[in-house]
């Protein structure tokens, strides 16, 4: 069995849930998991040289921590994108898989309590 199709509250779209998943488990951290990994992947069969690559795996591995936390700041998310863009962001074949650790990191919002407007 490959798991079911599940409708996430959450974030409003389709997900498959694997056989023997954690139902409860936070979307969100599912969906930076899988950005980081597929992220990391591209980084690593990249192959050129370069020069900010430890960079890039220091905040990849930043952002993995995070996601295992199962509590992740958004403030410290988007600090690690930002240096993750930064050293990776000129080198067109990991656009994709960047944009995608971008939209899970997104998913945070922005981690400032909301204001009233009165």
């Amino acid at each position: 069995m490959w798991g079911e199709n599940v409708r996430s509250e959450t974030v409003g779209k389709r997900r498959v849930v694997a056989a023997g998943h954690d139902a409860g488990a936070d979307p969100r951290i599912e969906a930076l998991s899988r950005a980081v990994h597929r992220m990391r992947r591209a980084l690593d069969g990249h192959p050129a040289e370069l020069r900010d690559r430890r960079e890039a795996e220091r905040e990849l591995e930043a952002l993995a921590a995070a996601a295992r936390s199962e509590a992740p700041v958004a403030e410290e998310l988007r600090h690690s994108l930002l240096l993750l863009a930064a050293a990776v962001g000129s080198v067109s074949a990991l656009a994709r898989p960047l944009a995608a650790v971008r939209e899970a990191v997104e998913l945070f919002g922005t981690g400032r309590p909301p204001t009233g407007t009165g």
